[in-house]
């Protein structure tokens, strides 16, 4: 604790100084800056181009609807906007003085006719002042454009189809990003860290696509401001409540069932200049239940998923756009497998974050803070139970200082949480970790783009700091966009990474219901044996990765984008759960090798792959062909084959070849009917084959136990270096949709549609002990009614 405190007050002089220091550069000029929001709703608008009309002065909008044009000469100006398809093209005259830091909230009307005007695309112009390596950014809008399972458009549902996911299937199903684990990918809701995104049943996340403004999800060579994960992130926002009138959805499908309700706090008079309002969400599962009526042929037992949502959120404006946020939210989950075993898991938490945007300075300021609880246990039949719980806190605050079309982030963030991990493997040996621990980082980033936007540069470095485990890790990353031409462009990115996190369970195991955390485990093996047979010294308890991506975009025509990219993350050092281990870890065991008896083992591991995204959006017709090859592997430093050689192992997520075709279509006279299809197709994930069966003695009377009389169960082992595969999988989901408006802001949407049209009987795991096939969901047709008002 005294080590964190002195890192903090390290850090605070230099984010103070750089605080200060950059508000001097803005002296001679003007700076325009402000929010663009829908006048409706109140809510901001992403993404769009606000310009200086008749210069080459502007900037796009960002998460928050916030813009800051910097740099202005003094003069008389007129502020545009006109990349909001269905909105009234704004202007706004203002006058610039020197010094002079100008605010203004800006509103955008609805219009029938488009207004003529100098049209500006918010997309292409970022893709020309974005680096935009390894990252997809989804809203609303595209995330309806996928069949719904069940009606309700979902984040887990679209996630699939982003090039480098991978996701294990209908049941169990966990989220692989570019060969890292899950416990590798960072998901942050609203800032506040989220330990477990996704229900048990894959076709599910915990979030309300309705209430999502925008998800950045980043596959790999993501900048310093994210920290504490060596894949990937997940960056979520909600959108605030409407500030205008109530509003809300109620929806029903013959999986579940969802209410939605907004509004502003107290009652809005037209030109307010602070507001409030509020957002709560509310979504269940009965498949349980009403699977016993429809789905009988799946399961004449009923389908045992089972799970609830509940979120909410106060939103607080002031007058120049500085903001505060409140939120709780409360997710849980529940499956029973028959004969198999019953797992269940809790997650709660609340927090804040904030915007300040000063009056007389040019850099914005930006924070959150939270705490979350996760609780997950699981009892397998004929096991004992295993159970894992993981609580903690994370703030961060950030500063962003914008120099004309450049501009520097910087900040800090801390974060600490316990951990508390119980369970005993398959030869009944006891695993068991409570540890507590605190991680600080401070980061610094700077985008720089050249005058003709021909070369944009965004280095950064994180200095993390594991106070419990004593380490720092310095972490430089750098990212790069050089724009060919306007219809071409390079993009590269690498960093280093590392994160204290790990699993509790293996990357072997086939099946893998039960996802919990653990601390970076002190329990670990002295040395490590390279794959070219050098032993090494373990000299710390941190995973780590380098990244290191390279891809080019392409415009093939005004509606059609090409993308690839290729990626290499080197993983030099990870932990796994040990389940080889038979001794305990005792003096008396001192001469037994460390793969028996320490409860983790450290690996390496290499990821590799290209990704391929070819992607068609014109008016009534979107096109989306997603293809990913990817090679992982891990090294343990144990694993043999037959000829006693050291060999590398394929963790179970190791799909060689992953492709998805996604369609949408609207159609009839008032654009009332919509079509949406997507077909999967993958081949089969690695196993390691059975070398045969023996009688499992537990010896629960201990050294007394007659095994000569002793009745064991049934067991199987794996015959050591050969690797098979699944068979391939594939799947086909359909949906249609007609919307029927009732009022002006009252509408009906009548859905109908089917999860895996075909019936492909695509496996889910192999039980050896039954030598029983068990396969992933047949097909599931659903229907879904829901009321916008």
């Amino acid at each position: 604790m005294r080590t964190s405190l002195l890192i903090t007050k390290k850090l605070l002089p230099l984010l103070i100084f750089l605080f200060f220091s950059v508000a001097l550069f803005s002296q001679g000029t003007g700076v325009i800056r402000g929010f663009v929001y829908l006048k409706e709703s109140g809510e901001p608008v992403l993404f769009t181009n606000v310009i200086l009309k008749g210069t080459n002065m502007g900037i796009a909008t960002d998460v928050n609807g916030f813009f800051s044009i910097t740099k202005v000469p003094a003069g008389d100006y007129t502020i545009m906007i006109t990349s909001m398809l269905g909105y009234d093209t704004l202007q706004q005259p203002v006058s610039v003085k020197d010094g002079e830091i100008i605010s203004t909230k800006l509103y955008l009307t609805k219009s029938a006719v488009q207004l003529q005007g100098v049209e500006v695309s918010a997309e292409q112009d970022a893709k020309e002042s974005e680096t935009r390596v390894s990252v997809n950014k989804i809203d609303p809008i595209v995330i309806k454009k996928l069949p719904t399972v069940g009606g309700e458009p979902d984040l887990a549902q679209y996630l699939q189809v982003l090039p480098g996911v991978i996701f294990t299937g209908d049941q169990g199903g966990q989220l692989y990003i570019r060969g890292g684990s899950a416990v590798q990918n960072k998901v942050l809701l609203d800032g506040m860290i989220v330990y477990n995104p996704f229900h048990s049943i894959g076709l599910f996340s915990v979030f309300d696509a309705d209430i999502i403004r925008n998800a950045d999800v980043y596959s790999g060579g993501f900048g310093a401001e994210y920290g504490g994960r060596i894949s990937s992130i997940m960056d979520i926002t909600t959108r605030d409540g409407n500030k205008r009138r109530v509003a809300g959805k109620l929806s029903a499908n013959t999986f579940g069932a969802k209410a939605l309700v907004e509004g502003p706090i107290g009652r809005y008079k037209e030109g307010d200049k602070q507001s409030a309002s509020f957002i709560f969400s509310a979504k269940t599962s009965y498949l349980p239940t009403t699977s016993k009526v429809l789905y009988t042929y799946a399961d004449p037992e009923g389908l045992p998923f089972s799970f609830s949502d509940y979120y909410g959120k106060v939103s607080l404006n002031s007058t120049n756009g500085s903001k505060l946020n409140l939120f709780g939210f409360n997710f849980n989950d529940k499956v029973s497998y028959k004969s198999l075993q019953d797992m269940s898991w809790n997650s709660y938490g609340g927090g804040g974050n904030f915007l300040l945007v000063p009056n007389n300075s040019p850099i914005l300021v930006d924070g959150s803070f939270a705490y979350s609880q996760y609780y997950i246990k699981l009892k397998p039949e004929a096991e004992r139970e295993k159970s894992s719980k993981i609580k903690g806190f994370n703030m961060k605050i950030g500063f962003t200082y914008f120099m004309g079309k450049n501009e520097m982030n910087y900040g800090v963030e801390v974060l600490g949480f316990r951990t508390d991990f119980d369970l005993y493997n398959s030869v009944n040996r006891h695993i068991s970790q409570q540890e507590s621990t605190t991680e600080i980082g401070g980061y610094v980033k700077y985008r720089w783009i050249s005058k003709h936007k021909k070369l944009l540069l965004e280095p950064s470095f994180r200095l993390q700091y594991y106070a419990s485990l004593a380490n720092a890790s310095p972490e430089p990353r750098m990212s790069l966009k050089w724009n060919i031409a306007k219809f071409v462009r390079l993009k590269l990115a690498a960093g280093m990474y590392s994160q204290n996190l790990i699993a509790a369970n293996s990357d072997k195991d086939v099946v893998n219901l039960f996802y919990g955390f653990l601390a970076g485990p002190s329990n670990l093996p002295e040395t490590f044996t390279e794959e070219d047979g050098t032993v090494r010294e373990v000299k710390h308890r941190l995973q780590k990765a380098n990244h290191y991506v390279g891809g080019f975009e392409f415009d093939l025509g005004k509606n059609l984008d090409l993308n690839v990219e290729g990626y290499y993350k080197d993983f030099t050092q990870l932990a796994n759960l040990n389940r080889n281990k038979i001794f305990d870890d005792t003096p008396d065991n001192a001469d037994k090798p460390d793969n028996l008896k320490k409860d983790f083992i450290i690996e390496t591991g290499k990821a590799r792959g290209v990704d391929v995204v070819l992607k068609y959006d014109r008016k009534r017709m979107y096109l989306w062909f997603v293809y990913s090859l990817t090679f992982i592997n891990r090294f343990d430093g144990v694993l043999k084959d037959d000829n006693g050689n050291l060999i590398s192992y394929r963790p179970n997520f190791d799909r060689r070849h992953n492709a998805n075709i996604v369609g949408s279509y609207i159609f009839g006279k008032n654009r009332n009917w919509e079509f949406d299809a997507r077909w999967n197709i993958g081949s089969g994930f690695p196993f390691r084959a059975t070398g045969g069966f023996y009688e499992d003695l537990n010896f629960t009377g201990g050294v007394s136990t007659d095994y000569t009389a002793a009745n064991g169960d049934l067991n199987y082992f794996f015959r050591e270096g050969e690797t098979k595969e699944l068979p391939w999988y594939h799947r086909l989901d359909v949906n249609i949709k007609r919307t029927f408006h009732v009022f002006e802001n009252t509408k009906i949407e009548v859905a109908a549609g089917a999860t895996n049209v075909y019936s492909r009987k695509n496996i889910f795991y192999f039980d050896r002990v039954q030598y029983k096939r068990v396969d992933q969901l047949p097909i599931l047709p659903t229907l879904s009614v829901s009321m916008t008002f």
